[in-house]
């Protein structure tokens, strides 16, 4: 079973995406900000980030540097999750290395969507 990790200050939005994997197949991990996510990443085997750009202690455009910088870690799919008319935002995640940007909120269809557009699979 293929593990997704979501990264989200906000717990509405990281029980929303974590209903919608699970009901599609997937395991599900959850962190609060970016360095909560690294250190899961450091402990289990993740197939795709799903993260926020926008939180705080360490947000999502920092943790994916990280990521594209660590060896073990480079070539793992992250999908960047931003609010409504955020183009700077956006230009930044692709820039750090964003396989695919999200808006939010994103319908479960968008989500499962981009999931499978990474080649990720249920399991």
């Amino acid at each position: 079973m293929s593990v997704v990790l979501v990264v989200d200050d906000s717990p509405v939005i990281r029980r929303v995406m974590s209903v919608t994997f699970e009901k599609n197949g997937f395991e599900v991990e959850l962190a609060e900000d970016g360095q909560e996510a690294l250190d899961i990443l450091e402990d289990v085997d993740v197939d795709v980030v799903f993260a926020d750009i926008n939180m705080p202690v360490m947000d999502g455009i920092s943790m994916l540097k990280v990521i594209r910088q660590t060896a073990e870690w480079s070539h793992l799919p992250v999908v960047m999750l931003t609010g409504v008319g955020e183009e700077k935002d956006r230009e930044a995640a692709m820039t750090a290395g964003a396989n695919a940007i999200l808006t939010k909120p994103s319908s479960s269809g968008e989500i499962i969507a981009t999931i499978e557009g990474l080649n990720v699979a249920s399991a």
